[in-house]
């Protein structure tokens, strides 16, 4: 009888990694901000990403060097998704070519949506062992000069559930606790989280109600023989939480601040990862979530390797640390940026021929022939090999998981773009074929034939008029 619990983990934070101190030296006149010396940077989202591409990139690093096709449902947490009315569970499982057969749920309205929905996915493979891909990803905007600014971060953590010999993470035991605590909120119509007292949140909240859940769920489990707590919120929090619930505070970890900030929903399960990364076999783990109530999940580790891509601890060493702090105000949407009167175009999509070529677009599928090998995009009826030129003869091959290099690049001033230069060119895949796109998170000058490149799902563009947004892949540079 196999166990239950954490197949494969995946972790995604943006390359873009603000420092602190900027915020402080550009905003330091302001009320909303602590006094005392800043520390380390916070992670935010270039132009083009949101908190549906991080998840896809999440995704993506979970299911590396794994067969996608066992996985039964999907679940996107968030409470920053960009449609409101739109599966964007859906856009995540279409962009990772998964079965269409698949269950795709949206998950959001409180900062646990994310322990709530790995909770119920262990829950469900306990009963049909079924596979759950579970999804978390936040990009949270605050005012200017606020505590929240320093604090937020935009990062996004997945996890693959379900049952099997080969598990990370082996699930123990849980509990939940419904309160209708309100540390934080945001309305429907609101830009900004209103959030409330620190001590209050502290005393009132986490301290009346995590103690609770965490000894509901160790049952008869000693408290000091668990090794990792990992609470959503502050360290400091957390270390009152284990005093409470009588666990060693050695078993509190960083709370991953000074490298990327708060991510959201996506944050507790970034802490899952980076303890599993560290977890020796038979450590027992305590995961809480908090958000008007509490969910606590207890796990055993196994000891082995939770991710075979870059994980936590590769998505923290990724980061490139800048003090532009308003090319972080524009890529957060919080000052209105004049592009130009070539800006003004309309971008408007039309829904029938993207649904006609969804696959081609959202999973980057191209064409592969038949007679002579030749790889394309977009698939198409000829083959584009001028030795071949056959017809009927193409296969649907995907692109997105393909390496290739720089074989011709503009770096194009003028065009628009929200971030220029815009760089694109003619990538040559790995295997043979040849692709045109766009390149992203490539600074001035880096392009250059010959440079590796892999491909990332990305906004394409924005229609203003509509309040729609288009996705594709874009080429960035293989970096270590």
């Amino acid at each position: 009888m196999h166990g239950t619990g954490i197949q494969s983990f995946g972790a995604y934070l943006p390359r873009l990694r603000l420092e602190r101190a900027a915020i402080i030296e550009a905003m330091g006149w302001a009320a909303g901000l602590r006094a005392g010396k800043p520390q380390g940077a916070r992670s935010y989202c270039a132009w083009d990403e949101d908190a549906l591409t991080m998840a896809v990139e999440a995704a993506r690093d979970c299911l590396s060097g794994h067969d996608r096709s066992g996985v039964a449902s999907l679940v996107f947490a968030s409470t920053t998704h960009p449609f409101a009315d739109r599966c964007n569970a859906g856009v995540v499982a279409e962009a990772l070519d998964l079965a269409q057969s698949l269950r795709t749920t949206d998950g959001a309205g409180h900062q646990r949506a994310g322990v709530s929905a790995l909770l119920d996915a262990l829950r469900n493979a306990r009963i049909d062992g079924q596979q759950t891909l579970v999804v978390a990803a936040d990009r949270r905007v605050a005012k200017a000069g606020s505590e929240q600014e320093t604090r937020f971060g935009h990062g996004a953590a997945a996890a693959r559930v379900g049952t099997g010999p080969d598990l990370a993470a082996e699930y123990v035991a849980e509990a939940s606790l419904r309160a209708d605590f309100v540390d934080h909120f945001r309305g429907a119509e609101a830009e900004y989280d209103y959030a409330y007292e620190e001590r209050w949140i502290r005393d009132e909240g986490y301290l009346a109600l995590m103690p609770r859940a965490i000894k509901t769920a160790l049952g008869s489990i000693d408290a000091r023989d668990v090794r990792h707590l990992l609470v959503q919120g502050p360290q400091r929090f957390a270390t009152a939480v284990a005093k409470a619930a009588t666990i060693r505070a050695e078993a509190v970890p960083a709370d991953l601040h000074t490298e990327c900030g708060d991510t959201g929903v996506a944050h507790p399960l970034l802490l899952l990862g980076a303890a599993l990364e560290q977890a020796q076999g038979g450590e027992l783990i305590v995961l809480a979530g908090f958000g008007q109530g509490c969910d606590v999940i207890v796990l055993r580790a196994t000891g082995r390797a939770p991710a075979a891509g870059r994980g936590v601890s590769g998505s923290l060493a990724a980061g490139v640390a800048n003090r532009d702090y308003v090319r972080f105000l524009a890529n957060c949407g919080l000052v209105d940026v004049e592009w130009g009167m070539r800006a003004e175009r309309d971008n408007r999509t039309a829904q029938p021929a993207a649904w006609r070529r969804h696959r081609d677009l959202t999973a980057f599928f191209g064409g592969q022939c038949r007679a002579c090998g030749t790889v394309q995009f977009p698939l198409a009826r000829a083959c584009v090999n001028p030795q071949c030129r056959a017809f009927d003869t193409q296969d649907p091959v995907q692109l997105a998981e393909k390496h290739g290099r720089v074989k011709t690049f503009t770096e194009d001033w003028l065009a628009v773009t929200r971030s220029p230069p815009h760089v694109y060119g003619n990538v040559e895949l790995e295997g043979g074929g040849n692709v045109f796109i766009e390149f992203t998170d490539v600074r001035p000058g880096e392009a250059s034939v010959g440079l590796a490149v892999r491909f990332v799902f990305r906004i394409k563009d924005f229609d203003g008029v509509r309040g729609f947004r288009r996705y594709f892949w874009k080429a960035t540079p293989v970096r270590n």
